[in-house]
Order: C-alpha cells, then structure tokens, then sequence
C-alpha cells in the first residue's frame, strides 16, 4: 500500500443528482490512506481538490483552515484579484496535517501518526485526484454562474486558482537521470 492515497466515488451534487448546473460544490465519497489509516467521509469532494493543490506548495496546519475532507464548502472568499479563494463551511470533516521537508511531505493526523512522502508521489496523487473531479464537472452541464457579483467572483476565483495550481505548478525534474 501506498503511504498516502486519496480517491472518491459516487460524485453527485447536494440534491443527489449527477447533474446539476446550478450546483457549483461537488460532493462524493472520499477515501484517503495515510499509512496504514482508512480516512472515509462524505466530503465537498472539489473543496478537497482544490485545498491538495494547494498543499503542494503550502504547509496546511491540523484544524486550522478547512479540512482536508470538509463536509461543507458552500461559502467561497475570493482575493480581489479573483486568483485566489477561501472556502469556508461548517467545522465538520477529516483533517490532517500536510508539512513541506525538502524532498518529502510529512502527513500528521490529529492522534499523532505522521507519515512521510516523496513529494513526486504525493504530487501524484493529488493529481490523479483532482483530475477525476475535474473530469466529472467537465461531463456535466456547464455551470449557470451565480448573479451576485461576490458569488461569481468567489466561483471565477475557485476555478482561476485550480488551474493556476494544477496546470502551471512547478514540475521537478527527475533525479539520477544519466
């Protein structure tokens, strides 16, 4: 088994339904690994992308933002450059913490248990992660944007940093390559 994985089944929006175009948070059943320990949780499965994406370039910190599997992620907070958002919901979830040492990642849930990743294979897993999201919401109708101007400049901000940090992250070069 692999020290850290993360996947989700049965993507579906609030009311249930496999597509709704007024419905911007996707919801499904995530299943994260760190070690040995099975984190399950009926998690706002885009929240969750989106706060992986940033955990490869930032540290996240146990309990302090929102949780890594957050049930809600309902509320976006976007910087006035709209490249940035919050997502804010309500304090129930799965949280872990996520720690950047040179070549590695360092996964520490709230009982203690820490575990250490090659950053490529947590980079890697993120990804394949965020993609499957990514792929669901490119199947559905296209989204109707909300007419309040905070509401659309929140959903514009989401998808502006998504794309900034899955599309135009850092790619290390392997090492040892002869």
């Amino acid at each position: 088994m692999d020290t850290f994985s993360i996947d989700s089944e049965n993507f579906e929006w609030i009311n249930g339904s496999k597509d709704d175009p007024e419905d911007l948070c996707l919801h499904g059943k995530a299943v994260a690994y760190i070690g040995k320990v099975k984190l399950e949780y009926n998690a706002t499965v885009s929240a969750t992308a989106l706060y992986l994406l940033k955990t490869l370039t930032e540290n996240h910190i146990i309990n302090t933002d929102n949780q890594m599997l957050p049930c809600c992620g309902f509320f976006y907070i976007p910087n006035e450059e709209l490249d940035n958002v919050v997502i804010s919901g309500c304090p129930n979830g799965i949280d872990w913490s996520v720690i950047h040492d040179g070549d590695k990642v360092i996964l520490e849930l709230d009982d203690g248990t820490k575990e250490s990743v090659a950053i490529e294979d947590y980079r890697k897993a993120v990804y394949d992660f965020v993609d499957k999201v990514e792929a669901f919401y490119n199947s559905c109708s296209p989204k109707v944007m909300p007419k309040d101007d905070f509401d659309r400049n929140g959903y514009l901000a989401f998808w502006n940093e998504w794309k900034r940090r899955r599309y135009e992250s850092p790619v290390r070069s392997p090492q040892n390559v002869e």
